[in-house]
């Protein structure tokens, strides 16, 4: 198949129609329209010119034979100026308009002999919602809005929260990885997808200034099949350009921890230290006058924040306050410093956050009818952390969970990226647009801990602490390099306007990761490791030790002592030889596209066109077998890590081979789409439009990356050879209607339909056999029904694969209203119903078998509620500018608010029960309260006194009390709980900015700015707290060779919701200076 690429490549770049990306990104604006005479009848032959006139930049062109004109790829922003003129006839035009990123502008001339019109048009509101290129739900934010909205972080994702259906990452119930982020058109995903979806996602860094950003557009549904690489959204933000006008602006943010709520629900909580300062600056204007424009953006970001919220207890209460005792982090740590470890403190440290970035871009006005953009942007940041919180495992640091500071990281982020730009106008009848661009990405950790192995320690069958070296941080590190380049061909025929068109980008990845290497390889065949007599339970796949006296005998007796010096041998090898891992991988996507927008006549548009988009895995095949290599080979062979000869299974019990270097196959997915815009009355006030079609996405490559990293016996995660790309199926309608001057009010319905979801299977499982004796009489899985490696122990396969179940509907009502007075509101609801097969919560294949809780047969794909999006969602957003003092002064007051319920969680067992190697993904049953009365509870006694601490008895009245105040929980006792069927609580949020703006006589001038976010929590700690789940797994479980299960419940934990204590819940103040010039 891409034997077949190669030669399709060079026939459409020989035709000229060229255009290689995988989803071209909005960067631009256009006009179009009729120029008729005074009987309605075309001009062919008028001469239309806009000017957009800061930069003097000309756009030109000639009405065809029916009159009609198209004015494309023109620079966003303005205003701008537009004259029609003809032999014969008086010149007529409009200025004064500003033109949105993606909007295609009508504008029709009837041209008259005594008629003479060149006056102002100021389109602000509608041209946004009454646009005829708009089919499916779409929303933009210009400049102005960008800087009105509240903001503290300021990211782009504090302006498009501002989406209805967005809960500030994901749109519409999808995975934010299926979102597709351009910026200036070129691809601006963090392409492996790793904890992030946006490059510098994983320091949180904003990988471009707000300041350097012009516009943003989010859109769902475009019916264009230019826009691809998104079963999500599209995002597409533009930044600024210079002008003909020297302007420059230097800016500071400040906040502290004084600038922080202090009260939650009427309590006082802890504030945990904070200092945050963003400073930078931005300048543009002429290099040649009219022809050669700079603009230049740079900023910094210095932030401290303390590294945990909670203390340890010590009897003191308050909400700040963990189950985990103090006196057993203390005996945990001098422990550990008694056999030369130091696993630092566990309360009380802080951790710093920094960031340096940047963006320079040229405009050239080449000519009339070509213009070319350069553009470059740099990131550096770095961001210390805890250990991950969830992945394999919790580890906080929570009420339920803590752990060392020295368990955690610091992440690196380097980013270096450039794109070029060429925009061309042929004439009346063809227009051009060709972008290539090339970035690197260089993402790195440095673990706060020495050579050690990780540490778990738990307590009621729940993790209580993490020690140890971060698990996903020994020589981790990650390379990413990203080249693309597209060209977008029109041709204007008649009524129509043909669109043509391929793809390409290529990813290439090195990844090193080391998850596990600090723990020796142990198992029933071999023996524990190194003459110890225990096996080591608390490493990264372990279950964990049962308690802290646990723990402290292991050490006490010298067997940690044996595990240790294994880390550190682990360590010197690979560092002295430069042995670590390293996984390589090439992949990438090559689409065909052709597309007619259709003038059916005045008032309808339209669209309909084909997409059709493969992948590429270039030498990937070849580089799984090096890696293959470097890990010692085949197991038959030479005694390496894989081994192909282990027998599994597929989801329906059938024996099955697996083969690590056999990629997805290259098939083409098709993506036909048609869309249509209906302007009902001729005049802009009601709006009818909708479509329907195919999108193709892009996914986190990762989840390929997996294959290639991770080929062992022990650990192995491979793809599915008949695997295929996300793929969607969405539907909607939207209508939009001018009610009275200056209100519009929009609804819009979508309906989206998984075609090529995924799901991770575990292929070491055939069908259960087994029955869970007692109350929870679920299918269990005997050893017999799990593979075997060559030692015979359990052997997994973690396969990602695709399933057809998944789909979502989305209902969206919205207004907009400019009032008379100057003030400018929306307000919009959004009620949404997603479900899917997995949620895809994680990057390591096996975590997203383990995040994906399940009941029965594991491997079969059920549909369930998806954890993405909110189920309830009010949002909107009131501003207005007050000018005085002779122009002098200008204060500016703004607000966004939101309503909403969602937050879904899923009550899973702490342990496990089924027996597919799985400590978190069983969903639990939920006894009624007589049943409980004949479930076996451990006793425990957690001082390891010989003393009963919490018996049996004071578990099931407490597991009794706990489920009869869980709404959810007390609807359904005698059933099994559905995955993510639990949502929390509604809450509020309510952010202000007030600008104050002083104006120079020279045109200069000075903002003074203040952001409050959750305002409300500011006027009353009770107003804007957010509530979370506690403990979603709040029943632990151990189950015996004879399918026996033993329970154990925390008395402690009585109410399902905890307010959040931290910034969610409580105000934030920060103070801005600028002086613009």
């Amino acid at each position: 198949m891409q034997k077949l690429y190669k030669p399709l490549l060079v026939i459409f770049f020989m035709c000229g129609i060229v255009t290689l990306t995988n989803a071209q990104g909005v960067t631009t604006a256009a006009i179009n329209g009729k120029v008729t005479d005074s009987s309605g009848e075309g001009l062919p032959g008028a001469t239309i010119v806009a000017i957009h006139l800061p930069t003097s930049t000309q756009y030109g062109t000639s009405s065809r034979p029916d009159g009609r004109y198209n004015l494309p790829n023109m620079r966003i922003g303005g205003p701008y100026k537009i004259t029609v003129s003809f032999i014969g006839f008086a010149d007529q035009g409009q200025e004064g308009f500003q033109l949105l990123l993606g909007q295609n502008l009508k504008l029709d001339f009837n041209l008259e002999e005594d008629i003479q019109t060149l006056g102002e048009v100021v389109i602000s509101g509608n041209n946004e919602t009454f646009n005829n290129d708009r089919t499916g739900q779409a929303i933009s934010f210009s400049n102005d809005e960008i800087r009105k909205l509240p903001t503290i972080t300021r990211s782009a994702s504090d302006i498009y929260r501002l989406t209805p259906s967005s809960d500030g990452n994901s749109f519409a119930g999808r995975n934010d990885q299926f979102n597709n982020f351009s910026l200036d058109g070129s691809i601006f995903n963090n392409p492996f997808g790793l904890d992030a979806a946006t490059p510098g996602g994983q320091t949180d860094a904003q990988p471009i200034s707000l300041d350097a950003i012009d516009q943003i557009q989010v859109a769902t549904a475009p019916y264009d099949v230019t826009q691809s690489g998104f079963t999500g959204a599209s995002i597409n933000a533009v930044t600024k350009s210079g002008t003909n006008e020297f302007h420059g602006t230097v800016f500071s943010f400040y906040r502290t921890d004084e600038f922080t709520g202090s009260k939650v629900e009427g309590e006082d909580v802890f504030v945990p230290d904070l200092t945050q300062l963003q400073s930078g600056f931005s300048i543009g204007g002429p290099i040649i006058k009219d022809k050669l424009f700079f603009f230049a953006n740079a900023e910094i970001e210095r932030r401290e924040n303390l590294g945990s919220s909670f203390f340890a207890d010590r009897g003191q209460g308050g909400n700040n306050v963990s189950r985990v005792t103090a006196a057993d982090l203390d005996a945990v740590s001098a422990a550990l410093i008694g056999i030369g470890y130091d696993p630092g403190p566990y309360e009380g440290y802080t951790l710093d956050t920094e960031n340096e970035k940047g963006i320079v871009k040229l405009d050239w006005n080449i000519n009339s009818k070509h213009t070319l953009t350069a553009t470059y942007n740099f990131l550096y940041a770095s961001r210390e952390l805890p250990a991950n919180p969830t992945a394999l495992g919790r580890r906080g640091p929570d009420a339920i969970t803590l752990q060392f500071r020295n368990s955690g990281y610091k992440i690196n982020n380097e980013i270096n990226s450039g794109l070029l730009e060429l925009r061309s106008l042929f004439g009346n009848k063809a227009s051009n647009k060709f972008q290539i661009g090339y970035s690197v990405f260089n993402d790195s950790r440095d673990p706060f801990s020495t050579p050690f192995p990780v540490v778990n320690i738990n307590r009621d069958a729940v993790r209580y602490i993490a020690a140890g070296h971060e698990p996903f941080s020994i020589n981790n590190r990650l390379d990413q390099y990203v080249f693309q380049i597209s060209n977008n061909y029109e041709l204007y025929a008649g009524d129509h306007t043909l669109t043509a068109g391929f793809n390409f980008e290529r990813f290439s990845f090195d990844n090193s990761f080391n998850l596990g290497v600090y723990e020796p390889f142990e198992n029933a065949f071999i023996g524990p490791f190194g003459g110890n007599t225990d096996f080591y339970p608390g490493g990264t796949f372990g279950p964990g030790f049962s308690s802290v006296g646990d723990f402290l005998n292991f050490v006490n007796t010298g067997q940690m002592s044996v595990i240790a010096n294994y880390s550190q041998g682990v360590f010197d090898e690979n560092q002295s030889n430069d042995t670590w891992a390293l996984a390589e991988s090439t992949v990438g996507q090559f689409g065909l596209y052709l597309q007619d927008r259709w003038q059916v006549n005045d008032n309808f548009v339209l669209t309909y066109g084909l997409r059709m988009d493969a992948p590429l895995f270039f030498d990937t095949e070849d580089l799984i077998v090096d890696n293959i290599e470097r890990k010692g080979g085949v197991f038959s062979e030479t005694g390496g890590a894989y081994n192909p000869d282990i027998l599994y299974f597929d989801p329906e019990g059938n024996p099955e081979l697996l083969d690590q270097t056999e990629l997805p196959t290259g098939t083409p997915l098709w993506s036909p789409r048609v869309g249509f815009n209906w302007d009902v009355n001729g005049d802009q006030t009601f709006q009818v439009r909708g479509g329907s079609g195919l999108f193709t996405g892009r996914l986190p490559f990762v989840w390929i990356g997996n294959q290639v990293a991770n080929p062992d016996f022990f650990f192995r995660t491979t793809t599915d050879p008949d695997f295929r790309f996300p793929r969607v199926w969405r539907t909607s309608l939207g209508l939009d209607k001018q009610i009275a001057e200056g209100l519009v009010a929009s609804i819009d319905v979508a309906y989206t339909r998984d075609v090529n979801a995924q799901f991770v299977a575990n292929y070491g499982l055939n069908l259960p056999t087994g029955q869970l004796n007692g109350v929870d009489n679920r299918s269990i899985y005997l050893r017999s029904d799990r593979s075997s490696d060559q030692f015979g122990d359990p052997a997994n396969a973690y396969v990602f694969t695709n399933a057809d179940l998944g789909r979502s509907f989305n209902l969206t009502a919205e207004v907009k209203k400019t009032f008379s007075n100057g003030v400018y509101a929306t307000l919009a609801y959004n009620f949404l119903d997603a479900k899917d097969a997995s949620s895809l919560r994680a990057e390591i294949t096996s975590d997203i078998y383990d995040l994906n809780p399940a009941l029965g047969h594991v491997n079969q794909a059920v549909l369930s509620n998806s954890i993405y999006g909110n189920k309830h969602r009010v949002v909107g957003t009131a501003n207005k500018t007050f000018k005085y003092g002779s122009g002098k002064w200008a204060t500016t007051l703004s607000l966004y608010y939101e309503y909403t319920r969602g937050g879904r969680f899923s009550y899973s067992y702490s342990g496990d029960i089924n027996n597919d190697g799985s400590f978190n993904n069983d969903l639990i049953y939920i006894p009624t309260y007589g049943e409980i009365a004949s479930m076996v509870f451990a006793e425990e006694d957690n001082n390891q006194d010989g003393n009963i601490d919490v018996t049996a008895e004071a578990q099931r009245r407490a597991l009794r009390l706990f489920i009869a105040q869980d709404d959810y929980l007390s609807e359904n006792r005698g059933s099994y709980a559905e995955r993510n069927a639990s949502l929390s609580p509604w809450f509020s949020r309510w952010d202000f900015r007030f600008l104050q703006d002083y104006n120079f006589d020279n045109g200069n001038s000075i903002q003074f700015s203040l952001d409050i976010l959750n305002v409300g929590n500011l006027i009353s700690s009770d107003w804007g707290v957010r509530q979370f789940a506690t403990n979603t797994q709040f029943l632990g479980v151990s189950v015996d060779d004879a399918g026996n299960p033993t329970y154990s419940f925390d008395p402690n934990l009585t109410e399902t919701f905890t307010p959040d204590t931290g910034l969610l819940s409580r105000w934030q103040l920060q103070f801005g200076l600028r002086y613009s010039f």
